[in-house]
């Protein structure tokens, strides 16, 4: 009995010294754990005559009832101190000007799509978006390519299936329209393109087009350079000349390369944009169109040169590299 009282305020000393409720927590696994000091005298049991073996069991048990209770207090004591040394330490001062939240900038590119929508929207066209992932008779069939055409070769368009591939040019949204809406319109469109190209400076396999194109009645090549030159001028600036030049492609007919001029970029040399003219009459007649009535022009170009002209980027990688010290400098 007198071990049991020994233990008791030796634990009671012990709980009222300590200073934090670690240290709290090992008084307690000394004294009261499993095999801690107070209930390890159960061990002794059985080494007591049967008649006091009932009175030492008891008196074990209320002196680690009383050690329990003086834990519990001394631990919600120590509990509530270290609560409000902690609420001190964080509490904020809701006087201090706030920290300037994060935001995200939006990309140099999608700031010249966006540029690129508002200007063509002002014009009357109305945006049309179409898939990445393209069926091969939109991509080329719809388009009047020959079969041997050079774009045909799958060395230069990346396949998914016999019938599917990653649109090569952003004009395969045409087909698709046909099938939709019937003449007068006027559309335009903003995506990605791929082809199978070796990456450098000026070239990539991902890179992004614009194209438009108009039909309606009596449509002329004079439209189509009177909404080039209203384009370039909003994209470029007021001083910007337009130039056309014959070329080839097979969704137009006549078709032209087309290039601006401007003292405010490479000291007024001319750039080529894209490649324009007046939709082939093969397309129209493909979808129905009466081609004595309806006549459209139809113009393309990459749209990573704009932002590569107005600032001075010369290398087309920077678009796709995430490198943050290159995108912030557009914010």
């Amino acid at each position: 009995m007198e071990q049991i009282h020994v233990l008791e305020k030796a634990f009671e000393e012990a709980v009222q010294s300590a200073s934090s409720t670690y240290e709290l927590r090992q008084i307690e696994l000394k004294y009261l754990a499993k095999s801690g000091e107070l209930t390890g005298l159960m061990r002794g049991i059985a080494s007591l005559p049967p008649d006091e073996k009932p009175k030492f069991g008891a008196a074990v048990n209320e002196a680690r009832a009383r050690a329990q209770s003086a834990y519990d207090l001394r631990l919600a004591q120590l509990t509530e101190a270290e609560r409000s040394v902690r609420f001190e330490q964080d509490r904020i001062d809701v006087t201090l000007p706030s920290r300037m939240p994060r935001a995200g900038r939006e990309h140099v590119l999608q700031q010249t799509f966006n540029k690129i929508k508002r200007v063509m929207g002002s014009m009357g066209f109305v945006y049309f978006e179409g898939p990445e992932l393209e069926d091969f008779k939109y991509n080329f069939d719809a388009l009047n390519y020959p079969p041997d055409h050079p774009a045909m070769d799958a060395q230069d368009t990346f396949y998914v299936s016999d019938t599917q591939v990653m649109r090569t040019q952003c004009t395969a949204f045409q087909g698709r329209l046909f099938e939709q809406v019937k003449p007068p319109f006027r559309y335009f469109t903003v995506g990605r393109t791929f082809r199978n190209e070796t990456v450098d400076r000026t070239h990539s396999h991902t890179f992004h087009q614009i194209d438009v194109f108009m039909v309606d009645e009596g449509i002329s090549m004079a439209h189509l350079k009177g909404t080039l030159g209203a384009f370039a001028r909003q994209m470029f600036g007021e001083e910007v000349k337009v130039r056309f030049r014959p070329d080839f492609f097979p969704f137009v007919e006549p078709g032209v390369d087309y290039a601006i001029s401007t003292p405010k970029l490479f000291d007024g040399k001319w750039v080529e944009l894209g490649g324009a003219g007046l939709v082939h009459p093969n397309i129209l007649e493909r979808y129905g169109i009466d081609t004595e009535k309806y006549s459209g022009f139809a113009f393309g170009l990459g749209a990573d040169r704009i932002p590569m002209m107005a600032y001075g980027i010369d290398d087309l990688r920077l678009f796709l590299e995430n490198d943050k010290r290159f995108l912030e400098q557009f914010a």
